[in-house]
């Protein structure tokens, strides 16, 4: 599929993402409704408020700095506009970075994973997952502006960018579901007429050995540097002063994908059941890596990369979705079951892009070996035989 044919669904799907959080945005502030409460429940509208509020242009009342203040003078009024204005900016880059991110990798997916027949379910997914990404990374640019308007960014700065990173993940797994539909339904359209649509062709163990290598550098997040005693020496070996001091918790979202211990105090049953969750995500993560060479227009660097952040994405939503139905079997079923749904994305992205770049070196050295080695033994060597049964003919004569 051209460039040109792809942009069009890309496009598309962004703006229906960027709307679709906008309007969810903008619907934060009906929850504060006594209807809504009724209707919903007074927790259930808290935490939907919560969830709403990293989209929502209403800001929080630590940026309202003169609202609650009056006759004190003109000079905090202004300082209190100018917070505000500044957390405007704010939501007006991360609305705009939702775009700006989305496009270029949908690009790529609906390319070289074009939803057509044999590719459909694995282009909804790959997109989907691709919009969590996108949206995450938008929270991210725009969290420094986000972390001023509240009038302390030079307090434990590096704790805070981490907690806005972590907002508005619940409302990014069902918009980016609708603008992947919408985004493939119009590659669908553009698709046709486009001409066959080549797909790579990976020999099955090369396949088999490239997915391994990926999911181990997952695993190496999932189960090493995610145990519990690993992971609080990651967050408390590092130490500083200054506006960068504290790093723990920044580097905990950006490598950790999980987070696990003995089953000390714990029955062993419930153990095993969470660590068969872990594993399941791998497994999940493995089989998504062994198709994803075979789908491609064209196993690429950047597709490959791509495809394998994708891949880790759903892993994680996978075993999400699994823990909510376990811990719902044990608790009341509430909102609070999906606290942590979406959850993990960032050391997905940090991990997938490693993946993806291990899964391309893998495959060029098996298949530049597969290659050689078929070379080898398909070599005739009839001249040499000739050669050496010459003689013994001409004496027979």
């Amino acid at each position: 599929m051209t460039y040109r044919r792809a942009a069009i669904p890309a496009v598309v799907g962004g703006l229906l993402l960027t709307a679709l959080l906008w309007w969810a945005g903008a619907s934060e502030s009906a929850l504060r409704l006594q209807g809504a409460t009724d209707v919903l429940g007074a927790q259930a509208a808290a935490d939907l408020e919560r969830w709403l509020a990293p989209w929502s242009y209403d800001p929080p009342a630590s940026s309202q700095l003169g609202a609650a203040v009056g006759g004190i003078g003109d000079t905090f009024q202004s300082d209190s506009s100018r917070y505000l204005s500044l957390y405007s900016t704010a939501l007006q880059i991360r609305f705009a970075a939702v775009f700006v991110f989305f496009v270029p990798g949908a690009l790529l997916l609906v390319r070289r994973l074009p939803p057509v027949r044999g590719r459909l379910t694995a282009a909804l997914l790959a997109v989907w997952a691709w919009g969590l990404v996108a949206g995450t990374l938008a929270v991210t640019v725009s969290a420094p502006w986000l972390i001023a308007s509240q009038g302390h960014g030079s307090y434990r700065f590096l704790p805070q960018l981490a907690g806005v990173i972590s907002s508005g993940r619940q409302v990014l797994v069902a918009t980016a579901l609708v603008a992947a539909v919408a985004t493939v339904l119009a590659a669908r359209v553009t698709a046709k007429g486009a001409g066959p649509l080549p797909q790579e062709i990976v020999p099955a163990r090369a396949a088999r050995l490239a997915a391994t290598a990926g999911t181990a550098v997952i695993a190496l997040s999932l189960v090493v540097l995610s145990y519990q005693s690993v992971a609080a020496t990651l967050q408390t070996a590092f130490s500083g002063g200054g506006l960068l001091s504290e790093p723990g918790d920044l580097l905990r979202q950006w490598l950790l994908l999980g987070a696990w211990a003995g089953p000390a105090g714990t029955p062993l049953g419930d153990w095993l059941l969470y660590r068969a969750i872990d594993v399941l995500l791998l497994a999940v993560v493995w089989w998504a890596l062994r198709l994803l060479p075979g789908l491609l227009t064209r196993a690429t660097v950047p597709a490959l990369a791509v495809g394998a952040v994708c891949a880790t994405v759903l892993g994680l939503l996978t075993s999400q979705v699994l823990r909510m139905l376990v811990d719902g079997t044990r608790l009341r079923w509430d909102l609070y079951l999906a606290a942590d749904f979406g959850g993990g994305v960032p050391a997905a992205l940090t991990w997938g892009l490693l993946a993806g770049a291990t899964i391309a070196v893998t495959l060029r050295v098996t298949v530049a070996r597969t290659e050689t080695t078929e070379t080898t033994e398909t070599t005739d060597p009839s001249d040499t035989t000739k050669g050496s049964e010459a003689p013994a003919s001409g004496q027979n004569t």
